[in-house]
């Protein structure tokens, strides 16, 4: 084992999980797994193919009939064998969702029940990996669906763990079945195929439109989560110490897994006479942001995933420099000490103006923008001032102030005063962040269609 964790051997991974068993992909290539922080090889993978595909949704068909009709609660229950083997939080809360459906209701002569949408086929990105392959299997599981999971070629491993524990629980053969696979091959076969009902879909806006426009010859129903430039207002009401602290929150929620978040909250906006003192709050905080390896217990953000993305960062930071934003902490320069691995500075921009790149576009790393405002309706204006609309975030001295500004913002989810996550309520946005919900009762709805039945 080497000190960053990661084996000094190679992870080689040389078969896909179809049809409950570890099967020899139709073609011989491999894709190359590159550690972000040593950048040497640590694994390989397949490079699947469609036929590949096309056996993993025989596979799920086939077993569509026999898994759809087992109990809802009993599907829970294997999810809740699969959390006790590795991903914790949506697999474990599956017995507590299904409670919480009304899988059938009496209108007038009509009987409406509520049944699995079919075959899945979730194609899942590389942040957050394991997370957002349970975000998707799980429900879809519980629902009744079998399914063809294609994870990010960036992070595949974990998906590897995730079927050997599937297998190790004693699954049925074809509920859940991996392909994995560049986005061009696999993922386009997958929202092509007319044997797969739906596709779930997180990755970037420009991909979903790909994955909408292949997946609408078959009209199947589509669920997108994608892209996010979510707002962060700070209200005028916020004494020094209150203000302070909200600063603070925001700076982690930009930074947070190195900026590689979709609902990161990356758009800081302060009323334009505070901007002075939240500029020194944040310049001491970015400045001492704790980088680290990995594994190095005091670290609280990494490398990014790749050189692609250190280098697409980077660029936005010298676009942000080109346009005339303030640069009040960070830049383009390596951050001292880690030369090696694709770590980025992290990166504080102050008088940003909402027609600046770095205003509207998804960075994806520790870049913050603070957007200055003039009163409370030019705030609301500035935030809602994107395409995306994925997360937010309000601070008052009043709740309810804070409660009311929230509701005006055009975003699935607002955090006020730094509310918590919460892992049972919806996940998903409005405009081209996407549509359907994620997580608890609204993540399961997804995965389910609805027939009446006249008596």
């Amino acid at each position: 084992m080497s000190t960053t964790g990661v084996p000094d051997t190679l992870i080689d991974r040389d078969r896909l999980y179809i049809g409950g068993s570890w099967t020899t992909p139709a073609g011989p290539d491999r894709i190359e797994v590159v550690n972000s922080d040593t950048e040497q090889v640590m694994g390989r993978i397949p490079a699947g193919t469609a036929a590949d595909v096309d056996a993993a949704v025989a596979a799920a068909r086939a077993a569509f009939d026999e898994w759809s009709q087992v109990s809802p609660t009993d599907r829970a229950e294997v999810c809740a064998a699969v959390a006790a083997g590795l991903p914790i939080m949506t697999f474990a809360s599956q017995p507590q969702v299904v409670q919480e459906m009304e899988w059938e209701e009496q209108i007038g002569n009509s009987l409406v029940v509520r049944e699995p949408v079919g075959v899945l086929g979730a194609i899942t990105p590389w942040n957050y990996p394991l997370h957002q392959i349970a975000a998707k299997v799980a429900p879809a599981m519980t629902a009744g669906c079998t399914v063809v999971l294609k994870p990010s070629v960036v992070t595949p491993l974990n998906a590897f763990v995730l079927a050997e524990v599937m297998d190790e629980v004693g699954v049925p053969a074809g509920v859940f079945n991996l392909v994995t696979g560049i986005g061009p091959v696999v993922g386009e076969a997958i929202a092509a195929h007319p044997g797969i009902d739906m596709v779930s879909f997180t990755g970037s806006t420009r991909a979903g439109r790909r994955v909408s426009e292949v997946a609408s010859a078959t009209v199947k129903r589509v669920a997108l989560e994608l892209g996010g430039k979510s707002p962060n207002v700070l209200l005028d009401d916020l004494d020094e110490e209150l203000l302070q602290r909200a600063v603070i929150d925001g700076v982690g929620k930009c930074f947070i897994n190195s900026g590689q978040t979709c609902s990161a909250l990356t758009r800081m906006l302060v009323p334009r006479e505070a901007l002075p003192a939240v500029e020194a709050i944040v310049a001491a905080m970015a400045e001492g942001f704790p980088l680290g390896h990995p594994l190095d217990p005091d670290a609280v953000a990494g490398p990014l995933v790749s050189a692609v993305q250190q280098k697409r960062v980077t660029d936005y930071i010298r676009q942000g420099i080109d346009e005339g934003a303030k640069l009040v902490a960070g830049g383009t320069e390596p951050p001292a000490g880690f030369e090696q691995g694709y770590y980025v500075r992290p990166t504080v921009f102050s008088d940003v103006t909402p027609d600046m790149t770095i205003a509207q576009e998804e960075i994806f790393g520790p870049v913050l923008c603070i957007i200055p405002y003039d009163g409370e309706d030019d705030a609301v204006a500035k935030a809602n001032d994107s395409v995306y609309g994925l997360a937010g975030g309000v601070w008052s001295a009043s709740p309810e102030r804070a409660e009311a500004v929230a509701r005006r913002l055009r975003t699935g989810q607002v955090e006020i005063n730094g509310g918590v996550f919460n892992p049972l309520a919806p996940f998903g946005g409005y405009k081209q962040s996407g549509h359907g919900r994620e997580l608890g009762r609204h993540g399961l709805e997804e995965f389910l269609v609805l027939k009446s039945m006249q008596r």
